[in-house]
């Protein structure tokens, strides 16, 4: 009676794994712990929502933002208003004599301005057009008297001739860096998702462990009773008892090793993933991805449509582009054309500045011709051409690169799928294995030898299972990574 009422204790404890690692959370109720059950996808979440990384990603979103709304800035009519207000001196100044002799006469008056100035940025010509209003104000105090001056208005035109247009090359780059940045926020949150899976599973590992060493040294301990009362009727021999209780010391050792993992592991999901609190940590198995086929074509279309490297793609050759452009820009000859038309007048008092102003007009034409440089223009475009033509290069091996990266992927994840179903069959026949292995112990026709060989195939198969379910959930969620899509969904991945 005594040896069979064992028997029923042991298939209990097989009944234990059956519920998981759900018994952590009994523990902790029993310790006066609160509990926080987690999936993996509320743990990703937390991980977007509240890590450092996550912050960071933010941060740099909005750097971007406001770097394009900088340059956009560039393009739209800029006005200034400036001036001298007061302008007041009071000093000697000399004073040149018709016989050639300095006096320094004593000087104290005001002399203010205020000036309005719009301009336009024409990215198309690279030219700059211009307009401005300014009034003068000049007040002699020693001789009480004011003058003014101004131009009512004024407009001009400044065009570069034969130079490199920055305006219209950032007008084709700058877009490309925005939409590139938007996109590698969405990347940053991805990898967010890869890099808390994995310290997910890493607690996952670690509670799963404590759970089987537990379940192991409860079991151990269970055997032990049915060995000793086998000893004292003769049955097994002193050798099998003390194997019995290495077991028994090592399944205790093996507790506290997995004890102080947990605590680790656990240590390191909340620092990463910005979990606060004291509560206890219980995660939640996860299952794989039901009915979702992922073919190497879909994910190198959404790919090149989605990622930043994508985008990056185009804007590495543009910048090559811009940069033969610019070296062919500043050989040779440049000039720069400026011209000018308004009015300007002068009076003692501010309405006569305005009353039938004299008109002006001003055309500049500069130039600079390089007479002897000794090769250094040719020498600079042709650098820039090779730089190019190198950029090219690069860039196609980039996308090749690119491209086997999400196949080798697509592929891995694929075998990550099949191998998750059969450590799943090797656990539960590892699980069923076991059972048998004890009962016939009990019932004396099985060697300790071979229960201790059933135990490790049981422990292994548990872990190898944790482990398949790592790297299928890693595997896809590098896969969201390198495409920037939703397989579950069906649709592009977006955050706000």
């Amino acid at each position: 009676m005594k040896i069979s009422f064992t028997i029923i204790m042991i298939i209990c404890c097989f009944d234990v794994w059956g519920n998981g690692i759900e018994n952590s959370v009994i523990t902790a109720t029993k310790n006066g712990t609160d509990t926080l059950k987690l999936t993996l996808n509320e743990v990703v979440e937390k991980a977007k929502a509240n890590s450092i990384a996550a912050k960071q990603a933010t941060t740099v979103k909005e750097t971007k933002y406001w770097e394009w709304r900088t340059f956009k800035s560039n393009y739209q009519p800029q006005l200034a208003l400036s001036g001298i207000l007061p302008g007041y001196n009071k000093t000697y100044s000399q004073v040149l004599q018709p016989n050639g002799t300095v006096i320094f006469q004593p000087i104290r008056n005001d002399n203010s301005s205020l000036t309005l100035d719009f301009s336009q940025s024409l990215a198309a010509t690279g030219g700059t057009i211009y307009g401005t209003t300014q009034l003068q104000r000049f007040t002699d105090f020693d001789r009480d008297n004011v003058l003014y001056n101004g131009t009512p208005y004024g407009i001009g035109y400044i065009q570069p001739l034969l130079q490199f247009n920055s305006l219209k090359w950032d007008k084709r780059i700058a877009p490309l860096k925005y939409n590139e940045s938007k996109q590698a926020y969405i990347e940053s949150q991805e990898q967010i998702s890869v890099t808390v899976t994995g310290y997910f599973f890493d607690l996952l590992l670690a509670q799963v462990n404590l759970h089987i060493a537990e379940t192991n040294y409860t079991n151990t301990g269970n055997i032990l009773n049915i060995a000793n009362t086998k000893f004292e009727l003769g049955k097994i021999s002193k050798n099998e008892i003390l194997q019995l209780q290495l077991e028994q010391v090592n399944a205790k050792k093996a507790v506290g090793t997995a004890k102080r993992d947990m605590e680790i592991a656990t240590l390191n999901l909340r620092s990463y993933a910005g979990i606060e609190g004291d509560d206890r940590i219980v995660l939640t198995m996860p299952e794989a991805v039901r009915g979702v086929t992922i073919s190497s074509e879909k994910v190198l279309i959404e790919a090149f449509e989605n990622r930043s490297d994508a985008i990056a793609f185009v804007r590495r050759i543009a910048e090559a582009k811009r940069d033969v452009a610019k070296a062919k820009g500043e050989n040779g000859l440049t000039a720069t054309l400026k011209a000018n038309l308004g009015f300007s007048n002068a009076g003692n008092n501010i309405l006569d500045v305005y009353r039938s102003p004299k008109s002006q007009q001003s055309v500049q034409l500069q130039l600079a011709i390089p007479v002897l440089d000794w090769g250094r223009s040719k020498s600079r475009t042709k650098t820039a051409e090779a730089n190019q033509q190198f950029t090219i290069y690069e860039v196609e091996q980039d996308k090749q690169t690119f491209k086997q990266q999400i196949v080798t992927q697509v592929t891995l994840f694929n075998m990550m799928k099949e191998q998750l179903e059969l450590t799943a069959q090797a656990d539960k026949i590892a699980s069923e294995k076991y059972q048998i292995a004890s009962e016939r112990y009990v019932l004396g026709n099985l060697s300790i030898t071979d229960l201790s060989i059933a135990f490790q195939e049981s422990d292994r198969a548990k872990r190898d299972y944790v482990a398949s379910l790592r790297d299928f959930w890693g595997a896809y969620y590098q896969l969201r990574y390198l495409s920037l899509y939703d397989f579950e969904k069906n649709e592009k991945i977006t955050y706000k």
